[in-house]
């Protein structure tokens, strides 16, 4: 990871290594956190945050399904997310912004303690590499299940319940995998570590839908309306595993994926072995949406100008 300048907390901006909390901070110890991955483009607009407003909404709606009361208005934290881009110079970056209960109280009761909110920017790549995005990837099923909304909320973009992926994602790259696929609890296909999936068969673009326990996607909203005005019909339904052997084409989506062709499952070679031509169909237009080259998105981005004159930060006391 890149270090860049500033680190957006609790309103200031701070320098990348001043920006800590303390070891018995709550969210440390029991996983009281909601975050956002969220990406800024170079676009010839210039810099633009890929649905900013949208990522905000979600980030707020996960802390709501946690008890975390924000004392941040949507409006307010996509203006820092776009100061803190400028602030940082860059034109493309991945974006970290979490929310999550901070100092002060320890047990499983976090109510007392008091809610922190941190917004970080970095140049990142592709989080399965551009080799993956260009050639497809390998993936496995995993052993482990998708956590269930009897246990907890998938619809909510939760620290602890990362974990799940995480455990996952190991047992993929330990067996020679790049990726893992969880099913839900019924045994049907759900999602990737960190990525909404789905499969191409008989002209269709099938995904499994919000009853499957995947986490609504962003970018799965994004690759649904660019296939449906491509003239595709999109389905959501359960997908039996077997029905990933069986597709024409199989890829994945995620803010930090962006759209990656999936080659092979436990195996199987799908289709021809080798990425679509409806996924690379929807990767260029998705490509050309995130990069402002399409017209018809354009209102996906918010663009990133200079920042404006403000009062002094920490980070400017202490130069």
């Amino acid at each position: 990871m890149e270090p860049t300048d500033l680190i957006w907390m609790n309103g200031d901006f701070v320098p990348w290594d001043e920006a800590k909390v303390h070891v018995l901070t709550h969210g440390l110890h029991y996983g009281t956190g909601v975050f956002e991955g969220v990406r800024c483009y170079d676009t010839e607009l210039g810099p633009a945050v890929f649905r900013n407003a949208d990522h905000v909404e979600r980030l707020l709606r996960s802390a709501e399904l946690y008890y975390m009361p924000v004392p941040y208005s949507a409006q307010e934290l996509q203006a820092a997310t776009r100061e803190l881009v400028a602030r940082n110079n860059l034109r493309s970056c991945y974006i970290r912004p979490i929310i999550f209960r901070g100092y002060g109280q320890m047990g499983l009761n976090p109510l007392e303690a008091p809610v922190d909110v941190t917004i970080a920017c970095w140049e990142w790549a592709a989080y399965l590499g551009e080799e993956g995005k260009r050639d497809g990837i390998r993936a496995k099923v995993s052993s482990w299940r998708r956590i269930s909304p009897d246990s907890l909320i998938p619809h909510a973009k939760a620290s602890g319940q990362y974990l799940n992926s995480v455990l996952a994602k190991i047992e993929s790259l330990k067996a020679g995998y790049e990726e893992a696929i969880l099913l839900d609890d019924h045994g049907h296909v759900c999602e990737g570590t960190g990525e909404n999936l789905y499969i191409v068969a008989g002209g269709e673009i099938v995904t499994p839908g919000h009853h499957n326990s995947i986490l609504d996607g962003i970018t799965r909203r994004s690759i649904m309306q660019i296939a449906a005005d491509l003239g595709y019909k999109v389905v959501e339904r359960n997908v039996a595993r077997a029905e990933m052997y069986l597709a024409d084409e199989l890829f994945m989506s995620g803010t930090a994926a962006e759209l990656v062709p999936v080659i092979e499952v436990d195996d199987h070679k799908i289709g021809v072995g080798r990425p679509g031509e409806v996924t690379r169909l929807l990767q260029g237009a998705f490509d050309d949406a995130i990069h402002g080259r399409s017209e018809r998105y354009r209102e996906w981005l918010d663009v990133v100008s200079a920042p404006a004159p403000s009062a002094p930060t920490r980070s400017d006391v202490a130069v």
